[in-house]
Order: structure tokens, then sequence, then C-alpha cells
């Protein structure tokens, strides 16, 4: 029974328990519902608040948008507007202008139309004054035939003839004026150009012997030489292609040779054959070979040093080669490098004062002579040998032209030509650059005299300056002025093509006046 109650009593209080819990956990339910409730409407609210402010702010920025349009659309407008307005001002002013332009035209057309309407009517009138003066000129011209004798044609043919007559003679008087002016300028500045480019170069000048000599030590050497049955002279003269002359000079021996080169290759190889001693054919041999590729080396040394004093670069290794040959190849005693050297730097300094390429100046003024390196090997003129071979090698046409025309076996073409026949002729003529014997000088002479004696009308000739001027004296009855210019040319000419000489030979002629003519 007591049992019974405690358990009854028991689930009682646990149904209390239970419904009061149910009791507190609706209450605690309903608190949080109302708290969330709350922040729910609080947040709400704000967020209206928040779009309502987003919405004004948005009102009021489209509204300033909306103004700044407006603005811009009115100052747009303006501008347009004003445009418009001075556009059609300008309009207003071409229209007006143009009103004038009309009303002028139409006034100058009424002028012209008046002034044709005069011109018409003098016309008719100095047509018909024209017949008057053609019918008086016919019976004056009638008058005229019948007092001279003579008809109009006759007449006109005279006074054409007469004028001319003194047409001619006025054009000669002015021809020559200008020929002698022209001639005085280009002679003055030629003879600065020339005269300052002889003071800016000073060359040395080295007279080559056209035969070698070996000095000996002792007079018993030249039979060492001679060897026994002439086998040493011989094998000397077989390897080197020279002539030994062994004669009753004392303690020296004479080579004597066409090549320059292979001259040069005997002394050298006989000097050392001396100052070695042992003198049989193979040591000869030896030595010829050994002096020959020495002195080979020494050609391709000279004509590349050439090259560098010049400063002409990018020069064939052959075109080098044959420079280098020149070292050993003289013209009238004067050595041929040496010449190129001059003509090299001579033409250098007329280009630089003329304004023209100074290198190729140079280049051609260096290669000029390379045809007399080959001028025994090959037949034909050393300056159409030497343009051959530069063109074969690679030069360009205007140095291969100049190359060929600086003797005038070809017609020159440029300036470059004529600066390098006026350097080779200074090179050449100037004193002391060549030589030649008694003999060869004293004959070109006489030759010069002969050769100007020979044309009619000269009196007399002398060759003076060394043969480098040739003046004559002509008759003044038998030769006018306007002969003495074609007399001297004549002479020139006749000159170049009988004789042979260095440089260049001036010819006067002497009359009343004197023409100048040069002989290149």
């Amino acid at each position: 029974m007591d049992y019974m109650s405690g358990t009854l009593f028991i689930f009682l209080g646990l149904l209390a328990g239970t419904g009061l819990g149910l009791l507190l956990r609706r209450y605690w339910v309903e608190r949080q519902t109302g708290r969330v409730r709350d922040q729910a409407q609080n947040l709400l609210a704000e967020a209206r608040k928040e779009a309502e402010t987003i919405k004004k702010e948005a009102i009021l920025q489209a509204k300033d948008n909306l103004f700044q349009m407006k603005a811009e659309f009115d100052r747009e407008s303006k501008e347009a507007r004003k445009e418009f307005q001075n556009l059609e001002k300008r309009i207003l002013q071409k229209e007006e202008n143009l009103d004038k332009k009309s009303e002028t035209l139409d006034k100058r057309d009424a002028t012209i139309s008046k002034r044709e309407k005069q011109l018409t009517q003098q016309e008719k009138e100095m047509g018909e004054k024209d017949k008057e003066l053609q019918s008086l000129l016919e019976e004056q011209r009638k008058r005229l035939e019948s007092l001279s004798g003579t008809t109009s044609e006759e007449a006109k043919e005279m006074l054409i003839r007469v004028v001319e007559n003194e047409a001619r003679h006025d054009a000669a008087v002015l021809v020559k004026r200008i020929e002698t002016e022209a001639r005085e300028i280009a002679d003055r500045k030629a003879k600065n150009i020339i005269s300052l480019a002889i003071q800016r170069y000073a060359g040395d000048y080295v007279a080559e012997k056209t035969v070698s000599v070996v000095n000996l030590p002792n007079e018993e050497m030249k039979g060492r030489i001679i060897g026994r049955e002439g086998r040493n002279i011989r094998a000397i003269e077989a390897a080197t292609g020279v002539d030994l002359i062994i004669d009753d000079t004392p303690e020296a021996v004479i080579l004597s040779g066409f090549n320059p080169i292979r001259r040069e290759v005997a002394r050298v190889s006989l000097e050392r054959l001396i100052s070695d001693g042992r003198i049989h054919p193979a040591r000869i041999e030896e030595i010829v070979e050994k002096v020959g590729t020495e002195i080979d080396t020494a050609i391709r040394e000279a004509g590349e040093q050439a090259a560098f004093d010049v400063n002409v670069h990018g020069i064939h290794p052959d075109l080098i080669k044959l420079v280098g040959k020149l070292k050993y190849r003289t013209s009238y005693a004067q050595n041929v490098l040496q010449h190129s050297f001059e003509v090299a730097f001579l033409c250098g300094i007329m280009a630089t004062e003329l304004g023209l390429n100074e290198k190729q100046a140079k280049r051609a003024g260096l290669l000029h002579d390379i045809g007399k390196a080959v001028d025994h090997e090959i037949e034909g003129p050393h300056a159409t040998i030497g343009a051959d071979l530069a063109k074969r090698h690679g030069e360009t046409p205007v140095i291969v032209h100049a190359i060929a025309a600086h003797h005038e076996d070809v017609p020159t073409e440029d300036v470059l030509a004529i600066l390098v026949q006026a350097a080779d002729a200074l090179s050449g003529a100037r004193p002391g650059a060549r030589k030649e014997l008694l003999e060869t000088y004293v004959k070109r002479l006489e030759d010069l005299e002969r050769i100007a004696c020979e044309f009619p009308g000269i009196t007399k000739a002398y060759a003076i300056q060394a043969g480098r001027e040739l003046r004559i004296i002509v008759e003044s009855g038998s030769v006018m002025d306007a002969d003495v210019v074609l007399l001297s040319r004549d002479v020139a000419r006749k000159i170049e093509s009988q004789l042979t000489y260095p440089g260049q030979i001036k010819v006067t002629v002497i009359r009343e006046i004197r023409a100048v003519e040069y002989a290149k």
C-alpha cells in the first residue's frame, strides 16, 4: 500500500515536472521567437531606411546628370547656332562679293565690247593705210631700181652678204675674246691647283740603273765566277736568265738583262756566292732559288707597303704584286714605283681641291702604270695592258678608264682620267726626274725643229727649255691670225705621232699674236 502510493506519488511528480518543463520550454521558445521577431522588424526597418536613402541619392544623381547633360546640350547648341550664324554671314559676304564681281564683269564686258568695236574700226583704217603704204613702197622700189640699175633681189643679196660678213667678223672677235678669257681663267685655276699639289707633295727621287754592277773583293774572284771551262758562269746565266759581262773593268762584274727582277735576283745571288766563297753549279742553283723566293716576298711586301702609304685598300693581291714589281722597273731612268707614288699623291691633292673622291684618285694614280710590270711579256701599250689587268682583277670602270686613257690611247671621258694625265706629266716632266742619253736628247731636239719646219709658212723653229717647249716663228704674209691656232695644233699632233718623249712639249706659234697648244 505504501509502495503503490509512493509509486503514484513519483508518477505524479514526474508528470508535474514534465508539464512544468513543457511550460518553461514553451515560455523560453516564445521569448526567443519574440526576440527574433523584434530583430527582424529592426533589420527590416533599417533596410527600408537604407533603401530610401539610396533611392534619394539615385534620384539626386540622376537629376544632377540630367542637369549636366542639359547644360552640355545648351552649350553645344549655342556653339552650333553661333557657327551657323558665322557661316551664314560668310555666305552673305560671298554673295555680296559675287554680286560686286558680276557687276564689275558686266562693266568690263561692256568696255571690252566698246574697245573691240574701236579696234575693228582701227583695223579697217590700218588696212587702208597699209595698202597705201604698199603702193608707195612699190613705187619707191621701182624708182630705186631704175636709179641704181639693180633689182630688189640683187640688192637684198648684197645686203645679206654685207650683214653676214659683219656678223662673222663680230662673231669671230667675240669667240676669240671668250676663248682667250676662258683660257686665261682655266690656266690660272689649273696653275693654282697644280702649284698647290706640287707644294704639298715633297717626294724623294731615286734613280735606278739599267744595268747592275757587282763589286769583287779581288781580281781572282773573276776566275772563280767563270769556273773551270766556264761552267759556273753558264750555270749562273742559265739559272737567272741574265748575261754576265766580265771584262777588263777592275774588281767588277756587270749584269745585263732585259728583265729587272731577274737582274736583281742575279745581283743578290752573286753577292751571296762571293761572300760565301762556295761557287759551283749546285750551290748556284740553290742560292738563286732561295733569292728568287726572297725577291718574290720583297715584291709583295713592297706592293703592300705602297698601298698602305697611299692609304688605298681592297686591291687584289695580284695587282699588289704587280705594284711591287714596279720597284725594279725604270722609265727613262726614273723608278716607276716612286713615280706611281708621286702620281697617286698628286692625284689625291688635286682631287681634294676639286671636290672629287680623294681615295679613288689615289687608287687610279697608284695603278696607272701597272702595265709596265709586264709590258716586256705582253705586246701592246702599257696603258692598255694595265687597264686589262685592272678590269680582270675587279677594279671599277672609272679606274680602268683612267689607266687606259692616261696616255690618250683612248679618249678621256671623265675628270679622273684628266687628273691622272696631269699628275703623270708633272711627275715625269719635273727637272731631274728622268734621264736620257746625250745622243737621244740631241736627236730629239733636232727632230722637233725639223718637224716644225716641214709646215709651209714657218720661217724658224727653236727647241728650248731642254726640249720642253718648241717656239715657231711664222711669216706674217702667208699665215693669218686665224691660221695660227690650227698650225699649232697640227704641229703638236705631228709631234705626238712621230716622236717619243717624256712629259709634254709646249708648242708656241708666234706672229702678231701667240697661240699655244700642248702635245701630251
